[in-house]
């Protein structure tokens, strides 16, 4: 009995939005005014990222992510999460580059859902992009 009481329900707003002509959108479509703005947004994340990458007020010794990572090269998010010798366990990105930041630039960790280590995070992934994602490879 429920399930024609919700069969009969959907029909009924499917048949109204017909009638109204209101045309159903499903959730995974967007304009290209929403794609434009969202790509615009998403790479002045990525241009902070790439400042926060150069910066040496990240930490306190004037060490920079990019003397070890230049471009972000050999982060390889896309292995994460991954066992970190390091850490001694498996940890995500942003775990990683908070030791980073606490040990070679002796700096002090970033909260991880911070502005700053989305930007990071979104920096090192974006220099990546193309490549397959293959967590917990070493």
């Amino acid at each position: 009995m429920k399930k024609a009481v919700i069969t009969s329900s959907v029909a009924a707003v499917v048949g109204l939005m017909l009638t109204l002509g209101a045309t159903p959108v499903r959730a995974d479509e967007f304009t290209k005014q929403d794609v434009e703005r969202w790509n615009a947004q998403f790479m002045q994340v990525v241009q902070k990222g790439r400042e926060l990458w150069t910066d040496p007020k990240l930490g306190k010794n004037g060490v920079v992510c990019a003397q070890c990572h230049p471009n972000a090269a050999n982060s390889h998010p896309e292995t994460y999460p991954k066992f970190q010798k390091q850490i001694g366990r498996v940890v995500t990105l942003p775990e990683m580059i908070n030791w980073c930041i606490r040990n070679p630039l002796e700096g002090q960790p970033l909260p991880v859902d911070s502005p700053e280590m989305t930007a990071l995070v979104a920096y090192a992934t974006y220099e990546r992009r193309g490549v397959k994602l293959e967590p917990g490879k070493h």
